[in-house]
């Protein structure tokens, strides 16, 4: 077995990481890694064997971990990577930090990064997905980022460096992003938290959000720009394609498609991962047969069968 680095910080090896998705499957990592700080980081990831496959996980809200598990250390960052700071007009956030914090932060002085309120994730994983609602988009407001390479390095990372597209960007693989800065427009913040607490209230009313999910299953099938804004021209949604399929409630197992909103992808209860990736290729397929679209997964499915 390979000799792994020993860390300042927390280092549990055959990890199962069920437990820290949304959707609450999934079998055990090689290793989980929760670094003490910035430096236990860079160490660690300098000293990592290149042999030894990364992939930094979040808060688990968009992702299906396979029954199977994964062969990587899973890096997990939490305190010392979440502080949210505000000077300038600007947002500065760390990548553990959650996105409805941050929001709410934000909104506090005067600051409108509202679209994030309803964004299930961290600012990490924001960041990398270039995470949008409302048609807004992570992008619109991006200034930097700081993430540290799989040799170890601290890099600032621009939007030019990223290539933000619609739900993805071209972050090096294996790299952890660790912060992000933001330069939102300014609102009255009375004004901003209400748009937040409506948003809400409108997400609640509309979402299986008492359900276990990892938010919407698949991308609109739209064109979009580099920055992720939709082309009005092709603007379909994937709820409606799914409902028009008839697959709108569908099961497998303890896996269905959520009767309240046809593109959540729900845990009913004992669902396996195999369930859940099995009745969404189900899903893809019903829309193809019936639409001739080809759906694109929005939730990351990552490890063995």
């Amino acid at each position: 077995m390979t000799e792994l680095p020993l860390p300042r910080g927390k280092l549990t090896p055959q990890r199962t990481l069920s437990d820290l998705t949304w959707l609450r499957v999934g079998g055990p990592a090689d290793y989980l890694f929760q670094p003490a700080d910035l430096d236990d980081l860079q160490c660690f990831l300098r000293d990592l064997p290149q042999s030894v496959s990364v992939f930094a996980m979040g808060v688990g809200s968009n992702l299906i971990v396979r029954d199977g598990g994964l062969r990587a250390v899973v890096i997990r960052l939490g305190r010392g990577f979440n502080t949210i700071e505000i000077a300038d007009g600007e947002v500065t956030a760390g990548a553990a930090a959650l996105d409805a914090h941050v929001a709410r932060k934000a909104a506090d002085a005067g600051l409108d990064l509202t679209f994030l309120r309803t964004i299930p994730g961290s600012i990490g994983g924001a960041v990398r997905m270039n995470a949008g609602c409302y048609g807004v988009y992570t992008a619109d407001h991006f200034v930097r980022a700081q993430a540290v390479t799989r040799t170890g390095e601290l890099l600032t990372l621009t939007a030019d460096d990223l290539k933000f597209a619609y739900r993805q960007s071209a972050l090096t693989e294996g790299a952890v992003i660790v912060s992000a800065t933001f330069a939102p427009p300014r609102g009255e913040p009375a004004a901003l938290h209400v748009r937040m607490e409506d948003q809400l209230q409108k997400r609640d009313a509309t979402q299986p959000t008492k359900e276990r999910s990892a938010g919407s299953t698949f991308r609109n099938p739209a064109g979009f720009s580099s920055t992720g804004q939709a082309d009005e021209v092709h603007d379909l949604k994937a709820w409606k394609v799914i409902q028009d399929a008839g697959m709108k409630g569908a099961t497998r197992g303890g896996a269905q498609m959520s009767v309240k909103h046809a593109n959540f992808l729900i845990n009913t209860g004992g669902a396996t991962a195999a369930d859940l990736e099995g009745l969404g290729e189900e899903v893809r397929k019903k829309v193809y047969d019936k639409s001739g679209i080809t759906l694109e997964w929005e939730i990351m499915r990552i490890g063995e069968k």
